[in-house]
Order: C-alpha cells, then structure tokens, then sequence
C-alpha cells in the first residue's frame, strides 16, 4: 500500500522520536488522513498533538502510549474514537473540539485522571449518565 508524503514525513518523525527517546510529539498541521500504526512504539511520549489534520480514525495502537498526560486531537474529521482509548488512563488533558464525534466518546469515562476535556464543536447528540461520575 503506497502513502502519501503526509504519512510518510509523520512516519519519519516517529522514527526519530523512537531513536531520540522524546517525550512530547507535535505532527499537527500535517494534513495527515491517517497515522501510522507505528505510533503505538512511542510508550515514552507524555504529549501528543495531532491537530489540525484530516483524520478520520486512529489506530488501536494509540491506546499503547500509556504515558500520555496530554493528547490534543482537535479540528480533525474523527467520527469515533478506538476502544484502545481507555487504556490511556494517565491522561490528564484531551482535546476533542472541531471533529465530527457524534455518540459521545465512552472511552472518555475510562480516563479516571482526566482533569481537561474539550468536546465543543462536534455534532453529539447526548452525553451519557456516567458522565456526571467522573470526578475531577
């Protein structure tokens, strides 16, 4: 399956975080449409950006980056979001404004240290009864 330069320059830039040992990851504005799998390598990084892109889904393997405190994932095209979202229970800040979301992400509910959460901007339809549990 061949890719585009986006994907290609993402894939690189991964490449070097792995090699570097980086803790934070900035491929917005990319204009990716998709985020290679190997991004799941990265169980290192604290922050992750992936703004401003054309993404319309995330690999499972996001939900390896166990370390993430801040994951910005706003003004993209995401409908859903993976189930491998729960897993990324260290989070602290998630940004989710300006995507096309439109059942409530439930994984959010799972994210039991999240203290920011932006969901302004997308087309949801109700929030769930669990939502009100979460206490921070």
């Amino acid at each position: 399956m061949s890719h585009d330069q986006a994907y290609l320059a993402a894939e690189k830039k991964i490449q070097q975080a792995l090699q570097s040992g980086a803790t934070e990851l900035h491929l917005r504005g990319m204009k990716l449409t998709e985020l290679p799998e190997s991004i799941g390598q990265l169980t290192q990084l604290t922050q992750l950006n992936l703004s401003n892109n054309q993404l319309t889904t995330l690999p499972d393997s996001l939900g390896q980056l166990t370390q993430l405190t801040s994951l910005d994932l706003s003004k993209n095209q995401l409908t859903v979001l993976p189930d491998s979202l729960e897993k990324l229970t260290g989070l602290i800040s998630l940004e989710l404004s300006d995507n096309k979301l439109t059942p409530f992400p439930i994984q959010v509910l799972y994210l039991k240290q999240l203290k920011t959460l932006n969901i302004n901007g997308n087309n949801l339809k109700e929030i769930p009864s669990g939502f009100s549990d979460l206490k921070r």
